[in-house]
């Protein structure tokens, strides 16, 4: 038996091991976490959202009861935070994000001190006894006003406010293409600014660890590793001079894989206190001063043949990135994403696309699950729809002749697809909606005078971006690899380290699924550990579903080494050759006698406890480390969405009443947990859809500073949802999954505005922009009766 393929383990729906300790309240998380002597941190924040700051007085804030210091930037000194793209200037313009800022402002919201002191309410005292004097300026609070003539500048080097500006892709003889044409189709759609939402909100606890002359950051990031070079950066710290510790942590989703700028300032705090120092982000802060999303314009244009098939993209993508560049990704995150994969499953013959992202005055962006291709698949899949009703096409079928069949695929964007299920998940998605009956029900509806609609959206989402991908959009800092170790101890129990970062996406049990099986040991004998700067060589993180693509092959390269050390060492002590043993649950046994056998209890013994009777050659303890990058264009996980909807008249509500799932990650290593990503991402998705958005004002005031004002689903308005699982293993991956982490997000927009477009369509209205609130659907509804 080969363990690494017996599927004892992986493709298992295994209990999640984190659950009995989070789910008891034994979990911790960094507000846990208390040291002696420890002051608490909150920030002064400007109050206006575009201003020079001609005076900053913390006299009265440093003679507040409980207050023990309070800094600005001139008293910190640190570094910038600054991201960079090695592109031309005309390309890419780079802005430096100060911890504090010195003499101007830019986002309501922008920290412009930190106060410290001995609890956390004395902190929020010395905040509002702060003294700030602005003059102020005229905010730019839109994409088109930023890109308006004579608009304020943001930023100085930027002119136009425009921090991206590429042109990816430009079919020769496109122009010519849309003048031939059949069909052209037009869509013009905006997606609100949103907020990811992570349960919990950002924080810091930073101490001086005098044994080992380094400062400890516990902090809850996705990405370790990089706040470490930032900070050590900012600090002006050697970077071994710096630990960082991510303990149990309550949801990221994009907004914690950037560096912020907080938990340096807490950090520098501690350094010239010589105290531990705790910052916890309230979630007024977390509505408007942490990083956001989304905010998005797109103007595109399609051409069809007369059978539906289509002959070419055009398309104006403008992000609104707010004040900065977010660290390592750069305002180009979301441009270049949409730019870079918008043909998505479908054949797209020519393409052309201009990618910008402007700067406003708002908080900054960072990624948000999905990064991007929410919109763009929304844009694309509208873009479906409103050609299948030029030509009086079925909305199925258009998509049917035009999605990807043979692989692997070349697209006119120079990806290459690896296989994958997108005709067939179309087909059964389809298929399950007629067979429940709701194509039936929605021809009902509308003879009673009721609004029911069916949308699909079909995609893509390209997972286990290596660095080949990201070097492609020429970042300065280029995530991709990550590294692995698993190391046996003298009992047989197995410690795994990982550059990956659980924050909700069960690493604890999917890992350790992998090695077990690899190494066949029981799942209770392995341990996970993450999150340690100074315990995990090096890793990138989670994000861009790529835990299990690139972190789960790592972990299984080194497992499948070790593997081959306890076979070495077995066959050793058996008396033969390591191609006369074979690797079974727990031991080496020969293969022509399996009665003779060692465990790998006994291996370990010799291999720590009685290295003199090791192999020659062969070095004692029992570890492996491993690398896995993806040195091409990554793999693609598929899915298609069907959703069913009524729209109510009077009130305006969409109310979902039917949502079907047909996914393809390839192999899923644990179902249970992929359905969980599935759910949780199609809920984020349809909070997108039809929920939340924060605005501002003409003075840049956000609109949204509580959950009053920012509206979350619940758990009424997120339906059942049914998924379907298609299964197209991954030829280049270790275990043959590809990643789930962001499907659910990436299509539900696009489904729930389709079939709100279907309900509406004997109105003769559409739809493009979301959020779809009830006013949007009851003007629609008032407007066509």
């Amino acid at each position: 038996m080969n363990p690494a393929t017996s599927g004892r383990l992986v493709g298992s729906s295994v209990r999640r091991r984190e659950d009995p300790r989070l789910l008891t309240g034994r979990g911790r998380f960094v507000d846990d976490i208390t040291l002696p002597g420890m002051l608490h941190a909150q920030f002064v924040r400007s109050t206006v959202a575009h201003a020079a700051v001609t005076g900053l007085d913390l006299d009265a804030v440093r003679g507040v009861p409980g207050v023990v210091a309070a800094f600005d930037a001139a008293d910190l000194a640190l570094g910038d935070i600054s991201a960079r793209l090695d592109r031309p200037l005309h390309e890419f313009v780079p802005t430096d994000m100060p911890i504090l800022a010195r003499d101007r402002v830019r986002y309501v919201g922008e920290p412009l001190a930190v106060v410290v002191a001995r609890d956390p309410y004395a902190a929020e005292d010395g905040i509002e006894a702060a003294k700030v004097t602005y003059d102020v300026m005229t905010p730019v609070v839109s994409d088109t006003q930023a890109l308006a003539s004579g608009a304020p500048r943001v930023h100085e080097a930027a002119a136009a406010n425009t921090l991206v500006d590429v042109a990816m892709f430009a079919t020769e003889g496109i122009d010519d293409v849309f003048a031939a044409a059949p069909c052209v189709v037009h869509v013009r759609t905006k997606t609100g600014r949103q907020n990811a939402l992570p349960l919990e909100t950002r924080g810091a606890v930073a101490a001086w660890d005098a044994k080992e002359d380094q400062l400890v950051l516990h902090t809850c990031t996705q990405t370790p590793h990089q706040v470490r070079t930032v900070a050590a950066s900012c600090l002006g710290l050697d970077e071994r001079a710096v630990r960082v510790v991510v303990p149990d942590m309550g949801g990221g989703f994009g907004q914690k894989c950037v560096v912020g700028r907080e938990e340096i300032a807490a950090a520098a705090a501690a350094l010239r206190l010589g105290r531990p120092v705790k910052w916890i982000e309230d979630r007024k802060d977390a509505l408007t001063a942490s990083f956001l999303a989304r905010e998005q314009r797109y103007d595109v244009r399609a051409a069809f043949d007369a059978d539906g098939a289509i002959l070419a993209i055009d398309a104006d993508v403008v992000c609104d990135m707010g004040a900065y560049s977010c660290y390592p990704f750069t305002a180009g995150i979301e441009p270049l994403m949409a730019s870079a994969e918008m043909p998505s499953v479908y054949k797209v013959p020519a393409y052309r696309v201009r990618g910008r992202a402007v700067t406003t005055n708002k908080a900054p962006t960072a990624p948000y699950r999905g990064v991007s291709r929410p919109q763009y698949v929304m844009v694309v899949e509208r873009l479906m729809e409103r050609a299948a009703r030029e030509l009086g096409l079925d909305a199925v079928e258009i998509r049917r002749r035009n999605v990807i069949t043979d692989f692997p695929y070349t697209g006119v964007n120079r990806i290459t697809y690896d296989p994958g299920s997108y005709l067939e998940s179309l087909d059964l998605c389809e298929r399950v909606l007629k067979d429940e009956g709701w194509y039936d029900a929605r021809d009902a509806a509308r003879r009673e005078g009721r609004h029911l609609g069916i949308g699909y959206s079909c995609f893509s989402e390209r997972t286990g971006y290596g660095s080949t991908a990201f070097a492609a959009r020429k970042m300065r800092v280029v995530p991709g690899f990550d590294i692995a170790e698993v190391r046996m101890d003298t009992t047989g129990a197995v410690t795994v380290t990982s550059g990956t970062q659980n924050h909700g996406q069960s690493h604890e049990t999917t890992l350790a699924q992998i090695v077990a099986d690899e190494l066949g040991v029981e799942l209770a004998k392995v341990r996970l550990h993450q999150g340690d700067t100074d315990r995990v060589t090096y890793g990138w993180g989670t994000f861009a579903s790529r835990s299990i693509v690139v972190g789960g092959s790592a972990v299984h390269r080194a497992a499948a080494k070790l593997g081959a050390k306890l076979v070495e060492i077995g066959a050793h002590l058996l008396d033969a050759k390591p191609g006369e043993v074979e690797r079974v649950p727990g031991r080496i046994r020969l293969r022509d006698a399996p009665e003779r056998a060692v465990t790998y209890a006994d291996i370990a013994d010799v291999a720590y406890l009685r290295s003199h009777l090791l192999p020659d050659g062969a070095e004692p303890g029992l570890s492996a480390v491993a690398s896995f990058d993806v040195f091409d264009d990554g793999t693609f996980s598929n899915a298609t969405h069907g959703v069913v909807v009524e729209l109510h008249e009077g009130t305006g509500r969409v109310e979902i009443l039917r949502y079907i799932c047909v996914e393809d990650c390839g192999v899923a290593v644990n179902p249970q947990v992929v359905e969980g990503q599935c759910r949780g991402g199609i809920a984020q998705g349809i909070a997108g859809a039809l929920f939340e958005q924060i605005t501002y004002d003409a003075q840049g005031e956000p609109s949204a500073t509580s959950f009053m004002d920012y509206k979350v689903p619940t758990a009424w308005e997120i339906p059942d949802v049914a998924i379907h699982h298609l299964e197209t293993p991954c030829a280049f991956t270790s275990t043959g999954a590809k990643g789930a982490g962001e499907g659910g997000t990436i299509g539900a927009p696009a489904a729930v505005l389709n079939a709100v477009n279907d309900a509406l369509a004997p109105t003769g209205v559409e739809l493009d922009d979301t959020p779809v609130t009830p006013e949007t659907v009851q003007r629609a509804l008032e407007n066509a009766s």
